[in-house]
């Protein structure tokens, strides 16, 4: 009883008490086996090793890719999850299936691993070598951009597959959506671009993506626009009047941009005799939007109080701190500007949208004439809109116009003359 005691308090490792703080993340000392060997009859494990004992993570290394340390681990080409074992101060990796011979391997250990006291490295290592096929030499350079934001993706999954033998390599792009994959052994290669967001080093079926062929001696990629492919064309999710003569349609899935919008393909009938309504246009949000924007008055459209200047700058009267103000409060103070700066800075590091492709939108706006009718429903039918995919079908839907609503779509912005409950009367 006493021994398993002493096994249950020994089997969690804590750091030493005492002393300054180390705020020192680990560093790799040496990896195995050389990057670049040639290794026919490898049996081994690949393995590094760090000048401390590392944290294994609270995720168990299960096989499974959820462990904390199998996440840190990209090993090609393989389409199973490595076996990653923690042995105190090195991170050991084998292929589920085995070393198969003739292959060129790529094992890319990822930044993140932690000491016991939660210092987190912020640079990888990759280890590339052969158990009998030629050294690699090729190279893919390309951008994943997340096409829903038109903006490029960091730690996306990049999965350079092999054909014919379709052998993936692997790798994530950087914070600014690039990668640099290789070496990697010559050859035509589909790569794809994944939006891997349960961050399993997987593509599943639902996440964002988009492929391209590269052909032998190619090493320039280019972007890869990653959306969701949908096999079921687009359904209407949702139909809101906007004004007397305007609604707003959402959809289930992003549409194709590159699509003409033409009002021929668009029914519009009033219920209950399905009599037609000429439709006038029909247009992504954004566009009618810009086309139809309301003139601006003197009065601000938001319904705020320009005449409170309170509410645009600061009270010059109240006594201002002198500088270096020790105080709580002014420290607390000092801390929010910084904060508020810092935001700034991501603000202005945060790349402008692509423009190579249009951008994506899920919702239309139709226009008709004559306006709606108050207490009416109207029956919608586009006829062969696509999804971004390219699954095209008719998308239906029933659009009724409230009496009520149809009187607050028309009201001006900012305007508070709602109708309430009458005034009491007086005694």
């Amino acid at each position: 009883m006493g021994a398993a005691v002493l096994l249950v308090g020994c089997a969690k490792i804590e750091p030493p008490p005492g002393g300054p703080p180390d705020p020192t993340p680990p560093q790799l000392v040496a990896t195995r086996p050389d990057s670049f060997a040639l290794i026919p009859d490898f049996k081994g494990s690949v393995e590094f090793r760090f000048d401390e004992v590392i944290s294994e993570g609270g995720s168990p290394n299960l096989g499974t890719g959820t462990g904390d340390l199998e996440r840190l681990v990209i090993l090609s080409p393989t389409k199973l999850v490595p076996k990653v074992e923690w042995r105190r101060d090195r991170i050991t990796v084998r292929a589920a299936e085995g070393w198969r011979r003739d292959r060129v391997y790529r094992v890319e250990l990822l930044p993140g691993v932690t000491d016991l006291r939660r210092n987190r490295s912020v640079t990888g290592r990759v280890i590339t070598f052969s158990t009998g096929a030629p050294l690699p030499t090729a190279k893919l350079d390309g951008m994943v951009v997340d096409w829903s934001t038109a903006r490029p993706a960091p730690a996306a999954l990049v999965e350079a597959i092999l054909l014919p033998d379709s052998l993936p390599y692997r790798e994530l792009t950087d914070s600014g959506g690039k990668f640099a994959l290789g070496p990697i052994p010559d050859g035509m290669y589909l790569v794809r671009g994944v939006l891997d967001e349960n961050h399993n080093l997987r593509a599943d079926g639902r996440e964002a993506f988009d492929s391209v062929e590269v052909k032998r001696g190619t090493s320039e990629v280019g972007e890869l626009w990653t959306f969701v492919h949908d096999t079921t064309p687009p359904r209407i999710r949702g139909s809101t009047v906007r004004d007397s003569v305007s609604a707003l349609l959402e959809f289930t899935q992003m549409l194709d941009p590159r699509q003409p919008f033409d009002t021929s393909k668009v029914r519009v009938r009033l219920l209950p005799d399905s009599t037609p309504v000429r439709v006038l246009s029909l247009l992504p949000q954004r566009l009618d939007d810009s086309l139809h924007a309301p003139a601006r008055t003197g009065r601000d459209s938001t319904g705020r109080d320009t005449t409170r200047r309170d509410t645009l700058r600061a009270d010059t009267t109240a006594p201002r701190r002198p500088p270096g103000d020790t105080t709580e409060r002014g420290r607390a103070g000092q801390r929010q500007l910084e904060q508020v700066a810092g935001r700034l800075r991501g603000q202005a590091a945060t790349p402008a949208p692509l423009t190579t492709r249009p951008p994506l939108f899920d919702n239309l706006v139709i226009r008709v004439t004559p306006p709606w009718r108050p207490d009416a429903k109207y029956d919608l039918e586009i006829i062969d809109l696509r999804n971004v995919t390219g699954v095209a079908g008719s998308a239906h839907a029933t659009l009724t116009v409230a009496k009520r609503a149809l009187a607050d779509s028309l009201r001006p912005p900012g305007d508070s003359t709602k109708r309430g409950p009458p005034p009491k009367k007086r005694k």
